[in-house]
């Protein structure tokens, strides 16, 4: 609205063109959300449910009683913003609406007095992940000539065609395990939360300054996508919302995101991830979160489906096992973690960017 408000305003008064310069609009909405979310997250409490506690987890007992669920009220500020802020087209659209509605399921579970259970949250997550991964194809296709959707890879420097079912597929596993991924690091206070926000910055940068940018596409040989600014300050403003959401889930946390905030957070970055047309950047983005909750569905199951012991010595989430084994603090956990992922997401960025 106020990209295309600064088109009828510069007419009338030249500086006006400046609401249509993405780096100011990043940056007006980067702030916004940051501002919004700490100033009104606080007065929103009384209308939040109460965090039931998990068993066997250590800290749960100090959560236990807090206010949850707090995605959707940071979720929805993003939303409000993006929808204020920024230029949007179809697919946007329809991101935001299905990112929206991610939040909405788990902030129902956040809500109920008895969790829905694991089979039918995953189901909710495959029929959002699938219903995303067809939109995603459905637009994204037809912004080629080809009426086809290309994926670029490290090693290649060519885009590689990809068969629709081919990419459904790729799109609903990997959806699924991100939002279910980021559900299960949220346990730490702070800790999935700083984690998505490294997974959100790289992004927003990989959209705006490389496939966002013409020339710097062209010289690491990656597909420009004409819109790569857009993506760049949604995922910024986002960013946003969740810094004034850790303002309050600093430890020790006043306010836990819930499966409000994990799954909708989760359920963006791999939307992003495949918009980048890269899926192997998810491990850029969030190869800790994957490690830290991904591998204890896998283990989970592995030794459901098919009775086989595996990685029976090691307690997940991860963030468990090196609190209740090893004795780390949550402050180490997060520390130890981020610095990490910032060292990973450095690292696999050269190698996806420069060695092609």
């Amino acid at each position: 609205m106020i990209y295309y408000l600064g088109t009828i305003l510069s007419q009338l008064f030249g500086p006006a063109r400046l609401l249509q310069s993405y780096t100011v609009l990043i940056v007006a909405a980067l702030y916004s959300g940051f501002v919004i979310t700490v100033l009104a997250l606080p007065r929103l409490y009384r209308f939040l449910p109460c965090d039931r506690g998990r068993e066997f987890v250590p800290g749960s007992v100090a959560a236990k009683g807090k206010p949850t669920g707090a995605g959707v009220i940071f979720i929805s500020f993003f939303v409000f913003i993006v929808l204020i802020i920024a230029p949007l087209r179809p697919l946007h659209l329809c991101v935001l609406a299905l990112t929206e509605l991610s939040m909405l399921t788990g902030f129902l579970d956040d809500q109920s007095a008895v969790s829905w259970g694991e089979y039918r949250k995953g189901l909710l997550d495959l029929f959002l992940s699938l219903a995303a991964s067809i939109v995603l194809y459905y637009f994204l296709s037809r912004q080629n000539d080809s009426g086809q959707i290309q994926f670029w890879f490290p090693f290649v420097a060519k885009p590689i065609t990809v068969a629709p079912w081919a990419y459904i597929l790729v799109s609903v596993c990997l959806l699924w395990g991100s939002i279910n991924s980021t559900n299960c690091t949220d346990g730490v206070d702070g800790l999935s939360g700083t984690l998505v926000l490294i997974a959100l910055l790289t992004l927003g940068v990989i959209f705006y300054f490389i496939i966002g940018h013409k020339e710097i596409a062209a010289y690491l040989l990656v597909p420009h996508m004409t819109d790569g600014a857009a993506w760049g300050l949604i995922t910024f403003t986002l960013a946003g919302a969740l810094m004034g959401y850790l303002w309050h889930n600093a430890y020790p946390s006043q306010v836990l995101m819930g499966d409000a905030g994990s799954r909708a957070l989760g359920f963006f970055i791999g939307i992003c991830v495949l918009v980048t047309g890269n899926p192997f950047l998810i491990l850029a983005t969030s190869t800790i979160i994957f490690i830290d909750g991904g591998l204890g569905l896998v283990k989970l199951f592995v030794m459901r489906f098919f009775k086989i012991p595996f990685l029976t010595k090691i307690r997940f989430p991860l963030h468990d096992h090196f609190r209740h084994n090893y004795g780390w603090s949550p402050t180490q956990v997060l520390l130890k973690f981020v610095i990490l992922q910032v060292l990973v997401s450095v690292a696999l960025l050269g190698i996806f960017f420069k060695v092609r």
